[in-house]
């Protein structure tokens, strides 16, 4: 069984926010920050991690990632705040 990990990245403004799963977190921040990521992060610049969330098994953070990405922006603010109110990145705590 392989760990694996949700996080939600946002860009300077806090204008977008991007779900994503991954199974090697920090290297997965990485790819977004140097502009190998998603087409989405680049475009919008979004590096921030904002929130993420840890499991045993890769499958859960797959199932949990197409759960957030079908919320609200609203609610995925919401959740980020309630671990992270002041919306600091949380990379450098990696």
């Amino acid at each position: 069984m392989k760990k694996g990990f949700v996080y939600i990245l946002t860009n300077k403004n806090h204008t977008v926010l991007y779900v994503g799963a991954t199974k090697d977190l920090k290297r997965r921040i990485d790819t977004h920050i140097n502009g190998r990521g998603a087409a989405f992060t680049k475009k919008y610049n979004a590096t921030i991690l904002v929130y993420f969330e840890g499991f045993e098994d890769y499958s859960d953070a797959f199932k949990r990632e197409k759960q957030l990405k079908n919320w609200h922006k609203d609610w995925k603010l919401n959740l980020i705040k309630l671990v992270n109110p002041e919306l600091k990145d949380l990379y450098l705590s990696l």
